[in-house]
């Protein structure tokens, strides 16, 4: 008895802890996303909205959907083809025909998904009432790492959710516009590194930097596995002072755990691009990195 009357407890605790963090809604919210109803098409906020971000759920916030995925069906509701991976469920319609899509963490009503009409490569089309959510814009930032050859960070921080982009190049050195045979020789003083534009309403820098961290070794000197030389250095090159502060942060958490960090932490500089046939080179190829791989440190 005395186990079950603490499992109840614990179950009213996070029921109350779920509704204490719900948004109010008003009453025509209520109807869509609690009640299952439907607004009017063409009539959503949502419906032509063409800005750059993440659509969240209206009643507890969780991310749903993000622009790169929306596009207009004509049918007067938004569209997407693929969800943020987790954060939709599938369930049965009370029709017995169609299938309802719901937010994964609330279980707020979103719409229904269509599989099989072909409006874009993925074959699939989430109808969700704009009424169900509410928009992030992006915001924009970059952040500058250096942890051996760039091809292999670019390769493995391009997969983070929330990284929009990453691009290969130098920075750190001495002459303007360096050759990558000028920063092979090792005068130049660049190193190779990556610039990262993420979107920090998806992806904190701290997060970022925690990556990058995990996917070299912080403690090798001028050096990454069977790369050598002072290119091949580990370096955060920080573009503010808050990012100066979470990597100099981040370093003490290692330090603190036992890791001989050799990562150094510089304000940033001109970054130069790489030429054409360093980007995107693993994707490219189809192959793995073959001196970069993930480690949990964190």
């Amino acid at each position: 008895m005395k186990h079950l009357f603490v499992l109840i407890i614990l179950v009213i605790f996070s029921n109350t802890m779920d509704s204490q963090n719900m948004r109010p809604l008003t009453e025509q919210e209520k109807r869509v996303i609690l009640e299952k109803g439907t607004e009017a098409p063409f009539t959503g906020k949502f419906y032509k909205h063409e800005e750059k971000g993440t659509y969240i759920c209206r009643q507890c916030g969780n991310p749903l959907y993000n622009s790169t995925s929306k596009f207009d069906a004509g049918c007067g509701w938004p569209s997407f083809d693929e969800e943020i991976p987790g954060a939709v469920t599938r369930k049965r319609d009370a029709d017995g025909m169609r299938t309802e899509i719901v937010c994964s963490k609330c279980g707020g009503h979103l719409g229904h998904v269509f599989i099989g009409e072909k409006f874009t490569a993925k074959n699939t089309r989430h109808c969700v009432n704009s009424i169900s959510m509410e928009f992030i814009p992006q915001k924009k930032e970059s952040a500058i790492f250096a942890g051996g050859c760039f091809w292999g960070v670019e390769h493995l921080l391009r997969q983070l959710p929330g990284v929009i982009s990453v691009e290969s190049g130098y920075t750190g050195g001495l002459i303007s516009n360096p050759t990558y045979e000028e920063v092979c020789s090792g005068t130049s003083g660049h190193a190779e590194a990556v610039e990262v534009i993420y979107d920090a309403s998806r992806i904190s820098y701290e997060k970022l930097t925690k990556y990058f961290f995990e996917i070299h070794d912080p403690t090798q000197v001028n050096r990454q596995g069977p790369d050598i030389g002072t290119q091949y250095r580990s370096e955060i090159f920080y573009t503010t002072p808050e990012q100066k502060i979470i990597a100099q942060a981040l370093v003490e958490k290692l330090r603190a755990k036992g890791f001989k960090v050799a990562t150094t932490i510089t304000k940033a500089g001109k970054f130069y691009p790489a030429e054409k046939y360093h980007q995107d080179y693993y994707l490219r190829k189809g192959t793995q990195p073959y001196c970069h791989s993930y480690t949990k440190r964190f």
